[in-house]
């Protein structure tokens, strides 16, 4: 068990919306969590000798047949816990109290009031606003439990056993519309539970580069590169771990942006001293993506085909069986991979659910528990440039998930083109830097319009940019008109092909980021 997760923070995952949420909220503490399944055994629990746990909400009552459990010798543990909504019904219901449907429903924003003194509520204000999510109540407190708050409709929003050693909330204070969510998630973490800060890049990086070192003593490893950051990160970290052995690879599979291959090429050499070898694929990715329509069979045959072409690559380097890739902690949620399996599958992630059963390779994903803002930290502290590390995010996939239907050198550069002008006026007019994403979109939809007094049927291009911290949740960002009006005049003008021009304004959830 790497010794930086010793001590964490354990999260019990029910299925609630907001699980991730939880991670994220403690890891800005600089405080270490993991996501697992609420049936996680008890042994592999004292394996990571969690400084406490946290017991996620989730769409169930417990009182329903079949509802989620998780074993109660957890609580023998003298180990403190938080339950969350459901969570906290199941401290409720393992102690002996009592759960009921409420013929009051709490959904929203709602009023709170701190009825008793407590650590949980240390330095909080006696009335504040929370956010509910809960059909059930509390009918009757186990003994030794005392109510700590209540909700403006009289329920019990908070509870505690004497010691404070097991606290829980009715309310999701990981949410950000409770006011005084972070400060109790702070409370319970270190005023309870006795965190460290002991989770930063600097950390991470010590912690990682001796994994890496003690993985492969010897022998090459193959890093996929994009020219992104996170795969930028992998590059430079595995670079710094065990040097001229790390061999980056960038494969062009004809679906990047307009000169993308060049640039990222350009920017590992100079910017990070890494060695990178550039490999055109574009024909063969191109070729089995003829025909494809469906975005979930585009991942995997791009996840397939990405595999093959680096075991084939491979065979131009001498012992070389690792391969390092840049997978991310919500590429593998989205991807429904994570250890609680209580994800659906929102689309597979090509490095994640596109790959392949068998290969040849052992994979290396460092950052496979990192979220994007952490990623980045990691990027600074290892001495990558502001501008890389800052750069939007792009797809492995690349455009094929940004070209909805069919896939065909046409209309790749038409994308490209479209793309091209919508980031470089984004640029223009210093916008770039206060969106979290940007990209143009090829819709397979005709529409009527008029130019130079003809008629013509041409394609749609859709742009889209959103703001954002991790990639989980997103909001549309709300571009000036000028700057829209600008966009739309140059795609016009200058993509041959396009004569309508469309602005997404669909935040996460309930759409995704990308289109497919």
């Amino acid at each position: 068990m790497d010794e930086l997760k010793i001590n964490g923070v354990l999260i019990l995952d029910f299925g609630s919306q907001y699980t991730q949420l939880i991670a994220r909220r403690v890891r800005e503490e600089n405080v270490y969590s993991e996501v697992v399944s609420p049936n996680i055994k008890l042994s592999k629990v004292l394996d990571r000798k969690p400084a406490c746990i946290i017991l996620s909400g989730g769409p169930s009552s417990v009182y329903e047949k079949g509802a989620a459990k998780f074993d109660l010798k957890i609580l023998e543990l003298k180990i403190p816990i938080l339950g969350i909504c459901y969570g906290l019904h199941l401290l409720v219901q393992g102690y002996g109290g009592k759960v009921k449907s409420s013929d009051i429903g709490e959904y929203g924003l709602a009023t709170i009031k701190v009825t008793k003194n407590s650590i949980l509520f240390d330095k909080i204000p006696k009335v504040s606003k929370v956010w509910m999510s809960h059909g059930d109540l509390v009918s009757k407190l186990p003994s030794n439990w005392d109510t700590l708050a209540k909700s403006s409709n009289g329920i019990i929003a908070a509870i505690s056993n004497r010691d404070e050693t097991f606290v829980a909330t009715q309310f999701h204070p990981e949410v950000v519309h409770t006011i005084e969510g972070a400060k109790i998630i702070r409370n319970f973490i270190f005023k309870i539970a006795k965190c460290k800060r002991n989770w930063t890049a600097n950390n991470f990086i010590e912690s990682q580069t001796k994994l890496i070192q003690k993985l492969v003593p010897k022998g090459n490893v193959l890093v996929g590169v994009s020219g992104g950051v996170d795969s930028s990160v992998v590059a430079a970290l595995l670079n710094k771990a065990i040097g001229n052995r790390a061999i980056s690879v960038l494969i062009d599979h004809g679906l990047l942006r307009k000169n993308e291959a060049e640039i990222c090429v350009s920017s590992l050499q100079t910017g990070l001293n890494i060695n990178i070898h550039l490999f055109d694929q574009s024909r063969i990715f191109l070729k089995k993506l003829d025909n494809i329509v469906d975005p979930e069979l585009k991942r995997k045959i791009i996840g397939n085909q990405f595999i093959y072409s680096f075991e084939k690559i491979a065979k131009d380097f001498k012992d070389t069986k690792f391969l390092a890739q840049g997978t991310l902690y919500p590429d593998v949620i989205e991807s429904g991979l994570n250890e609680g399996k209580n994800s659906n599958v929102i689309k597979s992630h090509h490095n994640v659910g596109g790959l392949p059963e068998k290969m040849n390779f052992r994979l290396i994903e460092p950052l496979r528990e990192l979220f994007k803002d952490e990623v980045r930290k990691v990027g600074l502290e290892l001495g990558i440039s502001k501008k890389l590390i800052f750069r939007h995010p792009f797809p492995g996939p690349g455009l094929a998930i940004r070209i909805i239907g069919k896939i065909t050198k046409k209309r790749v550069k038409v994308l490209q083109k479209a793309d091209k002008i919508f980031i470089d006026i984004l640029h223009e007019d210093n916008l770039y830097e206060k969106i979290w994403q940007a990209f143009a979109i090829l819709i397979p939809v005709k529409t009527v319009g008029v130019m130079g007094d003809k008629r013509t049927y041409e394609n749609i291009i859709a742009i889209r940019s959103v703001t954002s911290t991790d990639g989980m949740t997103a909001d549309w960002y709300p571009m000036p008109h000028r700057t829209l009006n600008k966009i739309s005049n140059k795609i016009l003008n200058s993509v041959k092909g396009v004569n309508r021009v469309v602005y997404d304004i669909t935040s996460k959830p309930p759409g995704t980021i990308e289109w497919e």
